[in-house]
């Protein structure tokens, strides 16, 4: 595992990660099978998001709040603003706006 952004979060970071791909092995094997309904996906989809909260949701806020600290410490923030302006993230396209090249 890689380090964080700061010496200060990298133990945060181990920890969340551990956490995380603890709960996601449990999570990948069911979520895709094929043999369940969409009905037992979804409410097994709220169950694992339950599970993530309790188990891992603390340990990501005080990594998330470490890496930010960071961010404005090292004076990245103007820098990330920058990007996001330039690049901004898009939500993927939605079922119905495939790429097929109909019009």
């Amino acid at each position: 595992m890689a380090h964080s952004l700061s010496e200060e979060c990298t133990q945060l970071k181990r920890k969340y990660d551990g956490c995380f791909n603890a709960w996601f092995e449990g999570y990948l094997e069911p979520a895709v099978s094929a043999s369940a309904t969409a009905e037992q996906r979804s409410q097994f989809s709220q169950e694992k998001a339950a599970e993530f909260e309790r188990n891992c949701g603390r340990l990501w806020k005080e990594y998330r709040a470490c890496v930010q600290k960071a961010v404005q410490d090292k004076g990245l923030t103007d820098l990330l603003d920058q990007a996001r302006k330039e690049n901004p993230l898009r939500d993927p396209p939605g079922p119905s706006s495939g790429s097929s090249g109909k019009s």
